[in-house]
């Protein structure tokens, strides 16, 4: 078109005329050179404002990870329930002959463990890698731990936590960024003679390089190789997209010039070396060569051996092929021929070659990172959208820790799926043919001491049902909530008001309690009564009409109150039903009440967070607004009358199946049934463990189901498995008074049975008679 527009003037007219039409032809011709260079400055200042921006913000999304809580080694720990040894593999920990020289190396015999811990950046700061050595008695315990460097006995360390899940965007970029200094130079020369051996002298871009492609490209009538630099591959993966096209490429190479003009080469080879692709381990893609070097070496970059690095530098143009997990034969065959070229080039010796050569190589197993506790990690989510952004959460690289314990989750999932398979193998009725149908449960465990919630399972399977029935589910707890009424009366006895007991007596007999104009009528499970019976035994054997007489004593408002003071959040009436569990709670919330119960009457809100780091190091907030920290919300005294009847429960009442399945320590539980055997329930503790059990159908139907035989044993299979440490007692307040008492409860040394009584309200009346009478009254 040009060409004739131009013709055309030509041809018009001779003379001045014709010489007028040049003139604006040249013009012309001027215009369009000015916008075409107009238009390509503009272009590059776009291109060079887009290479700004990269390299002086955020150049990576670095994923956030979600973290286990770490383990905790001491005195005591039972280390093969604990899975010492499971952890240190998961944690790509390698076993060694004797002894350990370098973090991330283990040792086991039959009477020592010997741990290299790595060095880790914990919330409160961090713990240097260090050597121990570990004695083990015959029962798996722990029994010393030395520190091999100073020979000084440790009293408490901690192996560093697991990755549980995350926080990313499209994709999971895992990285582990790395100094060009930390970079062993025989890497660098490996990856520079193999990918660009001019980069240390081009501009960005290599024109030899660029023209073989291009007459390679035109002989196969497509594109077929880039002749691509260190710093054009670095735009594409940076900048562009893997496209190969005459349009991607021109930006490619004039953003690589612009590259080089601002920034020297140490900076972008660091960059290069962070950002190159390596493979992929499960969600997660393997990126830079710090990653790299921990993926497929377990070790740190700067300790690669010099066929490790070869290897490594090998997979840079294919990952998916030339990795050791995919093929092995083709990464020995690539990794020895980034070694010739390292000969060929001078930057090796032969000896060097030869010995890098006989290397093994190894096909690591892939360890799938998944979400090993769904609904746990999901909560946390939830409280971290709370509190920071989502471009924050998916970029910002933050380490979020947590409190679950990694191995009592695993211990949770398996005991709360096989009890219900077993459940519904044992009952048909118990059996649906709908999936969306099927029998649930839910269990979550926590630490009285402190609140921690150390195992979650929201539901029989995250893959059909994402619905947390531990925090969102709402039911009726029926006989659990029994206990609370019980402390409401112990609780008024160490305050100085009616002097309740274990002994006091509570008649169990058909109760009649009028509620907004009706008669309610409640019976005992087993429709028979007792007559005059003590708490005790009212609470050992859960009987419902006893415990409404007691509520209606004590008033119902107070009742409340109790429930209010140790952790029910749920909304409640001041109803007589209220007393047989008609409120309708969670199972976390259960928890946490009992939880007050099993820390001596000290309030725990539930914790999920035990600390947030960023990339810096710098701690951050952890908690999610709620302001709430521990405190007495009852006296010790009763919290522990009220577990001592429990232990009761466990021992020769409602629970005892739990020491018939087993499950020996010193513990306290409670069974839960409610109306039509809809609900079934059981919480039980120990002094370091608290954990709820709930089984049932999301639709509430009636399931033939009942405490003692549905949850109970869920619990107990979970307890004899997840109990870490040395058994011991529940701690006796100083303000309880131990008293050997007979049926009547009259005091009775050589007849009685031991019992409980927050001091001043024990009994004084003794069984004893005659001259052994006096002679105490007279010396004691």
């Amino acid at each position: 078109m040009l060409y004739v527009f131009t013709m055309k003037l030509l041809k018009k007219g001779p003379g001045r005329g014709r010489k007028r039409k040049k003139r604006m032809f040249l013009r012309f011709l001027v215009s369009i050179f000015l916008f075409c260079v107009v238009s390509f400055s503009l272009y590059l200042l776009y291109l060079d404002g887009l290479v700004l921006k990269k390299f002086e913000g955020q150049r990576w999304k670095l994923p956030s990870k979600i973290y286990a809580a770490p383990l905790n080694l001491s005195a005591g720990l039972d280390v093969k329930k604990a899975a010492l040894v499971s952890r240190l593999k998961r944690l790509s920990y390698h076993r060694v002959s004797e002894p350990v020289q370098h973090p991330g190396e283990f040792y086991q015999s039959d009477q020592k463990i010997e741990i290299y811990l790595r060095a880790f950046n914990y919330p409160e700061g961090e713990s240097a890698a260090r050597a121990l050595r570990i004695s083990i008695s015959d029962k798996n315990r722990i029994e010393q731990i030395i520190d091999l460097k100073t020979q000084r006995e440790q009293t408490h360390l901690q192996v560093e936590p697991e990755v549980i899940g995350g926080f990313y965007e499209a994709e999971w970029e895992e990285r582990r960024l790395v100094r060009l200094s930390e970079v062993p130079q025989i890497l660098i020369d490996a990856v520079v003679v193999t990918e660009d051996r001019r980069f240390f002298e081009h501009p960005g871009i290599n024109l030899k390089s660029i023209l073989r492609a291009a007459w390679v490209n035109l002989q196969a009538g497509k594109i077929v190789q880039g002749g691509s630099t260190l710093t054009q591959q670095l735009v594409k993966n940076f900048y562009l997209d893997s496209e190969r096209s005459l349009k991607r490429k021109i930006p490619e190479a004039l953003m690589a010039l612009l590259l080089e003009r601002r920034y020297d080469k140490d900076e972008i080879l660091e960059t290069y070396f962070n950002e190159i692709y390596l493979g992929q381990n499960g969600i997660m893609g393997i990126y830079g060569v710090g990653q790299g070097a921990w993926f497929y070496f377990e070790k740190e970059v700067a300790d690669l051996t010099l066929g490790e690095a070869a290897l490594l530098a090998g997979m840079i143009r294919s990952p998916n092929i030339f990795s050791p997990i995919k093929d092995v034969q083709k990464a020995i065959r690539r990794r020895n021929l980034i070694l010739e070229v390292l000969f060929s080039e001078g930057k090796i010796t032969v000896s060097d070659y030869l010995s890098a050569r006989e290397e093994k190589v190894i096909a690591k197993k892939v360890k799938q990172r998944l979400n090993t506790a769904p609904y746990f990690t999901d909560e946390i989510r939830r409280r971290m959208a709370d509190l920071y952004p989502p471009r924050v959460l998916n970029s910002g690289g933050l380490q979020i820790f947590t409190t679950l314990d990694a191995e009592r989750q695993r211990i949770a999932e398996k005991a709360l799926r096989q009890g219900l398979q077993t459940l519904e193998a044992g009952d048909p009725r118990l059996r649906r043919a709908d999936s969306s149908e099927a029998l649930q449960g839910a269990l979550v465990s926590l630490d009285p001491k402190t609140g921690a919630i150390l195992a979650m399972v929201g539901g029989r399977d995250y893959r059909k049902s994402q619905f947390n029935r531990v925090t969102d589910a709402k039911r009726q707890p029926g006989s659990l909530f029994k206990p609370i009424v019980y402390l409401t009366a112990f609780e008024q006895a160490a305050n100085g008001g009616e002097p309740y007991t274990p002994m006091s007596e509570i008649d169990d007999a058909p109760v009649t309690v009028p509620i907004g104009g009706k008669e309610w009528s409640p019976e005992n499970y087993d429709h028979s009564y007792l007559g005059s019976i003590t708490l005790r035994a009212a609470l050992e054997g859960s009987r419902n009409t006893a415990t409404v007489r007691l509520s209606q004593a004590l008033g119902m408002d107070a009742v409340v109150e109790t429930a209010q003071d140790i952790g029910i959040t749920s909304p409640m009436k001041s109803v007589p039903s209220l007393a047989l569990g008609s409120v309708e709670v969670s199972p976390l919330e259960m928890g946490i009440a009992y939880s007050t119960l099993a820390g001596g009457g000290v309030f725990h809100p539930a914790t999920f967070l035990s600390g947030i780091i960023d990339p810096s190091g710098l701690s951050l907030a952890r908690e999610d607004g709620v302001d709430l920290y521990p405190a007495r919300v009852v006296s010790e005294e009763a919290a522990y009358l009220v577990t001592h009847l429990m232990e009761g429960v466990i021992d020769s009442g409602t629970g005892q199946g739990v020491r018939h399945l087993g499950f020996m320590r010193p513990a306290a539980g409670k069974t839960g049934t409610t109306s039509q055997l809809r609900d079934a329930w059981f919480v039980g503790y120990t002094p370091d463990l608290v954990t709820v059990v709930w089984v049932g159908f999301d639709k509430s139907q009636g399931g033939h189901l009942t405490g003692a035989s549905s949850a109970l044993p869920i619990w107990t299979d979970y307890m004899k498995k997840a109990s870490f440490t040395e058994a011991r007692d529940f701690e006796v307040p100083s303000g309880v008074v131990f008293k050997k008492v007979n049926a009547n409860g009259v005091i009775c040394e050589k007849n009685g049975v031991e019992e409980v009584f927050i001091s001043g309200t024990e009994p004084t009346k003794t069984c004893e008679r005659g001259i052994l009478k006096w002679l105490k009254r007279l010396f004691f």
